[in-house]
């Protein structure tokens, strides 16, 4: 039993090991672009990739992904999030740029993480529930936990991204209202002024007078 325990430590150990990211939230200024990069040691390792623009303007942001060769491996334009998993299959430096060339003045706050895993791949069984003959009935438990961690993890970044997007709406609608408030009252002072005005006007004199 104690064998087991320190089995599964060690194990564990090394899951965290082999998977190494970084889960980061920024600031992009109208016609800014900004670049993050990530270290890749050997060829076949698994990138993760993930962003989600948590608000400014209508939620958008252009970005791109590029190999140590600069050769462009993903890109989008005007995209909302996205979630990707691609294999490097070249050793070097990684670089994941953010654009926000189609605001002029609407500042985006992005949420992104950039995983670079290490961890072998392990082959799905032909039968379901059948477990490889290299695998103990631990090693096959780990891993569905593992499994169920990242969906329980992705599906707070999703509830996460839509309440920082509800907040953003409600803040901008605040401040249209405010604003919208201030000029209708502007607007009706000055009809208020302008109707005085014009009574004066009508019932003052100001035609010529002539002595007899």
């Amino acid at each position: 039993m104690i064998e087991r325990i320190i089995f599964t430590l060690i194990f564990l150990l090394h899951l965290s090991i082999l998977a190494h990211g970084s889960a980061l939230t920024t600031a992009i200024a109208a016609n800014e672009r900004l670049c993050f990069y990530a270290d890749v040691d050997k060829a076949g390792e698994k990138i993760g990739f993930y962003f989600a623009v948590q608000s400014g303007g209508s939620f958008d942001i252009d970005f791109d992904v590029k190999d140590p060769n600069e050769k462009v491996l993903l890109d989008g334009e005007r995209e909302r999030q996205g979630d990707y998993v691609f294999t490097a299959n070249t050793v070097g430096e990684y670089s994941f740029c953010f654009e926000n060339d189609m605001s002029t003045l609407t500042e985006k706050l992005i949420d992104f993480d950039i995983m670079v895993e290490s961890e072998p791949r392990r082959e799905a069984p032909a039968k379901a529930g059948q477990i490889s003959e290299h695998t103990s009935a631990l090693e096959e438990s780990i891993f569905r936990l593992n499994g169920m961690l990242m969906n329980i993890k992705r599906t707070q970044k999703h509830f996460h991204t839509r309440d920082n997007r509800g907040f953003s709406i409600v803040q901008s609608t605040q401040n249209r209202l405010f604003w919208y408030a201030i000029f209708e009252s502007l607007a009706m002072v000055g009809m208020a002024i302008f109707q005085v005005y014009v009574l004066q006007t009508f019932f003052t004199k100001t035609g010529r007078r002539y002595k007899v």
